[in-house]
């Protein structure tokens, strides 16, 4: 037999009912509250968020292997799927999301269009273009904002910043010190480096100059690519003449169009690592990446597209994510306001890197880690443990704000 003792079952049936009176409250309180939201939900007025894509198709050199060809649909393709993913939570905010592309081998014609484009719409541009057409969609044509996702020009990160002008994809100087970082990480600092001719060949080249001063490697010669036949077949006798030194820890390429530096791998005079535009290479993005629940974008993107996401794609995604996160905190559509917020101390952005990315207010350009892969595998991603910043640490990649010359505003 048990004794029981009437106070204290008085005392345990009086907090029970207690407690189920304040629990009673609080869920009247949290339904209360839930309807009014979604009441406010079902009456609010739906908010159109338009977004213009530009793309500036350049033909590619016709002695191109056919692995490096690129996809039609290259960034378009990441932009629409940035706006399916922000359509999936902009429908309960009464957001809806739409993508006008414009594409044309043609700047006049781009431009043209992109100004009766503007004539009827109020929306962030996307301009996946050469740095002309960039120039002139900022200054002739008065856009705005525009998100760059097509060009990799150093100087609109460090001389010609412009107010109202983002960058999502990576500066050259971004990817070459995270590279440089991972070299002098593995202590591979004798760099022979092997160039092209091209324009873009030469800043690439730059790039990496830079970067070997800021973290010690030294390069040791820098030769140009000045072979003109289809050498497939003679590579391992020529590139290995070419590359004759007495040492070097790795060698570098800088080499834009895909035109030779898919012949330096294993055909060097010494047997080295091959770095650069071919072998290890630093990009926006890359098929390997994974980690940080990036697996589910890859396959979302694979699933949709039927290839590969690529650095444009990625950077295009990216674009398209960002508008779409100020317009849910700032609940406005206006470009004005998105770019505040954008610019502003209050943005961060989740992107499947591992850290929340945002904009530096400096030069408009999107901080990120770089992954550093090979064609089939994640290597790395930078920046490297050990390289401190006291801002932070994806400031040690890219122009740091001492290093920019150029003055913008934060706010239009």
């Amino acid at each position: 037999m048990f004794a029981i003792n009437p106070l204290r079952a008085a005392r345990e049936v009086g907090s029970t009912y207690l407690a189920r009176d304040r629990f009673t409250r609080v869920r009247a309180w949290v339904t209360g509250v839930m309807s009014y939201l979604f009441a406010g939900t079902i009456y609010a007025q739906a908010m159109p968020v338009d977004i213009l894509y530009i793309q500036e198709v350049s033909a590619e050199p016709p002695a191109i292997p056919a692995v490096f060809k690129r996809a039609e649909d290259e960034g378009v393709a990441g932009a629409r799927l940035g706006i399916e993913d922000s359509n999936t939570t902009g429908r309960f905010l009464k957001h809806d999301y739409s993508l006008h592309v414009i594409s044309d081998t043609d700047p006049n014609a781009l431009f043209d269009t992109a100004l009766s484009w503007k004539a009827l719409h109020s929306g962030v541009v996307v301009a996946d273009v050469g740095d002309a057409l960039l120039r002139k969609l900022i200054h002739d044509g008065s856009m705005d904002v525009v998100i760059n996702v097509g060009s990799a020009t150093d100087n609109w990160r460090s001389s010609q910043c412009e107010t109202g002008l983002l960058h999502t994809l990576p500066s050259h100087a971004m990817l070459a010190d995270a590279l440089a970082q991972y070299l002098t990480y593995r202590r591979w600092d004798q760099v022979l480096a092997v160039s092209g001719k091209g324009v873009a060949d030469e800043a690439i080249l730059n790039a990496y100059k830079r970067a070997a001063k800021r973290f010690g490697l030294k390069i040791l010669d820098t030769r140009k690519w000045t072979f003109t036949t289809d050498l497939r077949r003679a590579a391992q006798q020529e590139v290995a003449q070419f590359t004759r030194l007495k040492n070097y820890d790795v060698v570098l390429v800088a080499d834009a169009a895909n035109q030779f530096g898919f012949y330096l791998p294993y055909n060097t005079y010494l047997p080295r690592p091959v770095v650069g535009t071919h072998g290890l290479t630093p990009s926006a993005w890359h098929v390997s990446v994974e980690q940080w629940g990036a697996l589910q974008l890859q396959n979302r993107f694979r699933e949709d597209v039927g290839r590969d996401m690529r650095g444009k794609d990625y950077a295009a995604w990216v674009a398209v994510r960002a508008v779409s996160e100020a317009v849910t905190r700032t609940s406005d559509n206006t470009p004005k306001t998105l770019y505040n917020y954008m610019m502003s101390d209050s943005f961060e952005l989740a992107a499947f890197k591992g850290r929340k990315l945002t904009f530096r207010q400096y030069n408009g350009q999107l901080r990120q880690p770089i992954p550093v892969a090979h064609p089939h595998g994640l290597v790395t991603q930078s920046p490297q443990d050990g390289f401190l910043h006291q801002v932070t640490e994806l400031d040690t990649l890219g122009y740091d704000k001492p290093e920019v010359s150029c003055d913008m505003e934060t706010t239009l």
